[in-house]
């Protein structure tokens, strides 16, 4: 392998060479607290005064959460000595049959049993108990105890509080400051003694803002036009740019895709197709036309029950229909539908509260206040729909017909020809001596109904037994058989249309019950639709259904789904959110890494009008995104996760990105937006092999091969090969992981659609360029908009030299090459020359950078 160290820490190489305390006072009661030497490191530290900034939820309660509440907490069935940590009341309440001991007593940690038992030496009476695998640190102790004796104040947890828009801090380097955001993030670099990371340069801030905002890399063009701009808003009229693009729209559906399930069949072992892909074209152009984020919640929640509802409305609530359907044998229909409405109930709660719901099926949640009835609470929401369980087809009813403006023109057009031709069918039977069979006393009574009916609504058999039975009278035969056949286009029209599985209510509710342990035949107490009781609840005098729901969720009163929302965005644009665990806001969570940014661009994103753009474009407009994402040895060590924003984003692209990269890139990318799911390249038998021989891959041809990642058809049971690290679509997912393995570079390094795209790359630049430096340094920035340094143009021409060589040696090689993907190549191009340059345009698209957001 030739590898060269470019700077500090990055390498080329090209193709040739790549081949506590849980468990307190579980089991005795506060008399027993007088044994000898438990208090004796309780009385042998003083306490110091808290400082000023210490929150009991950002600082004791994880204490609480991490240690007590397995067996102190919110579960009724775990709990142990009828003691509890998560709630006000139950820390305070006196302790067993004696109304004067207490785990907690305010101001007074020398008779708080709390204390006592966290101090103490002896394994019997310590807490956490040693065999739980849970320990507390001395610091933690004094923390808990120094809390006590300030006086025990309490709240909630954070993220069940409202957010409150913060001031902004002053800073000693406010200059740097371009927005609110900086404003807080200065701040706490300036807390640790750092400073932020210098501006990228223009060429690598430009690629990482269209990576974000579209998906792909600035042509050269882009760059050239960025870099000459000397305007001060230079930057910020590109950003308007691209949020203005028809690419903005695909780029940010992607995660939301993610986040509902989205796939192009059912799932499970018989994985039939479904139409779903109008739902997620209605997502692109939601994203493209800067719908309002509580409108875009409503109508994907509840669109069928807004008194307006359009079509477009009523699909926009495919969100919900698009979990797996089981159409296995044995499967029993009402279990199937209860798992479906748990899906229904479990997505929506991740996506818009960030909570882990799902933990209470089957019982009270360990650690936030969550309750199972809460769980159905929810889960009675979504229990109204028709959907009965027992159909296994993706078309399983309620459906909506996605009709375009195309499709209702020719409609129209056909209904006007079909009562066209029905007026003339009963013009001929209304005269004066009409067909003799059509007044024969001895027609089938059949043909006797359907004369009694206007000719449109005849049935086909019907219309064709009265042509047959007066071929003696063919201007009737003519008229009726004009009739049929409008009727035939018409129905043939309408079963072409696109159906899309919908939410609809029943016209009376469904009952819906706690279910022990989660068993559809289980039921035990009734519940009615209901908010979690921990949250606010809904307002009073409006019905309880999925739209008072929807509401609910974008409501000012909500402390959860703004701050939710604003904090994926922020993982989106920064590779780990504020709170790094995105899809769990709860006490397990981990805490804001910048609360009170956070906070303000919670309350900022509902100030604004829910305006997705606006938010968005502050993010990237400020200096902190600006920062160049170079990191020094001191940094990596003090901020290894970035958590301090003391540099710009970095991390590995998606592989749907790196995809639709190389297209770009190549030329060969299709820019057209929406329609059914496509079929790229694939090796044989993926789809037999995960199907058990049930389902064949027919791989599409012409442009349907270049179409964009968010495009290619999704099999839930074995998703599209070009990609790793995605979700399934199997379940929601709002934080993709990141890997590093051999396989994905045999991936990005033989994949056709990647041999492919460096070779219409080698094309683009031969016919562009003349000369190997200038073809080597315009394939260059295709991909990486900058130039390439002299030292890196070295290898790059080193390794053409020798990869012409190679292929001259032998041109069937190089034809091999040459021949990988359907697109033509310009065959006056010489085979070897081509073939070299193919495979340099391989390892630039292999290029560590390349393969990530700078």
């Amino acid at each position: 392998m030739v590898q060269l160290k470019f700077g500090a820490n990055r390498w080329l190489a090209l193709l040739a060479g790549w081949t506590v305390l849980g468990f307190l006072l579980a089991a005795a009661l506060p008399e027993s607290l007088a044994r000898s030497g438990r208090s004796r490191a309780l009385h042998s530290s003083s306490t110091q005064p808290l400082a000023p900034d210490t929150s009991f939820s950002r600082d004791i309660q994880p204490i609480l959460a991490d240690n007590c509440y397995f067996c102190h907490g919110p579960d009724t069935s775990k709990r142990k000595a009828g003691l509890r940590f998560d709630t006000q009341d139950g820390a305070f309440t006196a302790l067993g049959k004696q109304k004067d001991h207490f785990a907690i007593v305010a101001g007074h940690p020398d008779q708080s049993a709390l204390i006592e038992r966290i101090f103490s030496d002896d394994p019997d009476d310590q807490m956490p108990p040693p065999n739980s695998n849970r320990k507390l640190s001395v610091a933690q102790k004094q923390l808990l105890k120094q809390w006590i004796a300030d006086g025990a104040k309490w709240s909630k947890h954070w993220s069940f509080i409202p957010p409150q828009r913060p001031t902004l801090p002053r800073n000693q380097d406010s200059a740097w400051e371009r927005n609110p955001i900086d404003a807080f993030v200065l701040h706490n670099l300036e807390q640790q003694g750092l400073q932020p990371s210098p501006e990228a340069d223009m060429p690598t801030l430009l690629r990482r803002v269209s990576l974000d905002l579209t998906g792909l890399p600035p042509t050269p063009q882009e760059v050239h036009a960025f870099v000459a701009d000397t305007s001060p808003d230079a930057y910020e009229k590109v950003v308007n740019r691209l949020l203005a693009s028809p690419r903005y729209g695909e780029r940010m559906a992607w995660e939301w895709l993610d986040a509902a399930r989205y796939a192009d069949t059912n799932g499970y072992q018989g994985d039939q197709t479904r139409t779903m892909w109008p739902w997620r074209d209605w997502v692109v152009k939601a994203m493209n036309d800067n719908m309002p984020f509580d409108q875009f919640t409503i109508k994907q929640i509840a669109g069928d029950l807004l008194s307006d509802s359009t079509m477009e409305d009523k699909i926009a609530t495919g969100f919900c229909r698009n979990h797996m359907i089981n159409g296995e044998g044995g499967r029993i229909p009402e279990e199937n539908r209860v798992e479906y409405v748990m899906d229904q109930s479990e997505s929506v709660s991740t996506v818009w509260l960030g909570l882990t719901v799902g933990c209470c099926r089957c019982h009270d949640h360990k650690y936030d206040p969550l309750k199972q009835k809460d769980y159905y609470s929810l889960f009675a929401f979504f229990n109204n729909t028709p959907v009965a369980g027992d159909n296994g087809s993706g078309q399983t009813p309620p459906l909506e017909p996605f009709i375009t403006a195309d499709d209702q023109k020719k409609l129209h057009e056909l209904d006007a020809q079909i009562s066209t031709n029905a007026a003339n069918v009963l013009k001929i039977e209304s005269a004066p001596h009409p067909a003799t069979a059509t007044t024969a006393p001895a027609l089938p009574p059949p043909l006797v109904a359907a004369l009694k009916q206007p000719p449109q609504q005849r049935s086909d058999d019907a219309l064709k037994q009265l042509a047959a039975l007066n071929a003696a009278h063919p201007q009737y035969v003519q008229a009726l058989n004009q009739l049929l056949q409008t009727k035939t286009a018409r129905q043939q029209l309408d079963a072409a249309i696109p159906k899309v599985m919908v939410m609809q209510e029943l016209p009376q509710p469904r009952q819906a019950f706690v279910l022990t342990k989660g068993a559809y035949d289980k039921p035990t107490d009734k519940v009615t639709s209901e908010t979690p009781a921990s949250l606010p609840p809904l307002p009073p005098g409006i019905k309880h259904d999925r739209l008072a729901l929807a509401k609910w969720l974008v409501a000012p009163e909500n402390p959860l789904t703004a701050r939710v929302i604003v904090n994926r965005y922020w993982q989106q644009f920064f590779g780990i959110g504020l709170v790094k665990t995105v899809e769990d806001f709860g006490l397990q969570g981990e805490r804001p890494s910048n609360p009170d940014l956070l906070d303000w661009l919670a309350v900022e994103f509902q100030r604004s009008g829910w305006n997705v753009k606006a938010i968005q474009r502050l993010i990237v407009t400020s200096s902190t995104y600006r920062q160049s994402s170079k990191v020094t040895p001191e940094l990596l060590e003090r901020d290894p996760e970035n958590h301090l924003l003391t540099r710009g984003p970095r991390f590995r692209m998606s592989s749907f990105m790196m995809r639709d990269q190389a297209l770009a890139a190549s030329g060969l990318l299709i820019e057209k937006i929406g329609g059914p799911g496509v079929r790229s390249y694939q090796p044989p038998g993926i789809w037999e092999e995960a199907s058990f021989g049930e389902f064949g891959y027919a791989q599409d041809h012409s442009e349907s091969l270049y179409r964009r990642s968010i495009y290619l058809f999704w099999r839930r049971i074995v998703m599209p090969t070009e990609f790793f690290d995605t979700a399934s679509r199997q379940t929601c997912t709002v934080k993709q992981s990141r890997t590093n393995t051999p396989l994905q570079s045999l991936l990005t390094l033989n994949d056709t659609t990647y041999v492919e795209s460096a070779r219409a790359m080698a094309q683009r630049v031969m016919l562009v360029e003349k000369s190997p430096a200038d073809r080597l340094t315009l394939a260059w920035r295709l991909v990486l908009a900058r130039k390439p340094s002299d030292e890196e143009l070295a290898v790059l021409l080193k390794s053409h030299e020798r990869l012409l060589q190679q292929y001259t040696a032998n041109k069937a090689e190089a034809a091999i090459l040459l021949a990988v993907g359907e697109s033509k190549r310009d065959e006056h191009l010489d085979v070897a020359d081509h073939a070299a340059y193919t495979a340099a345009c391989l390892g630039i698209l292999n290029v560590d950078e390349a393969l990530t957001k700078e």
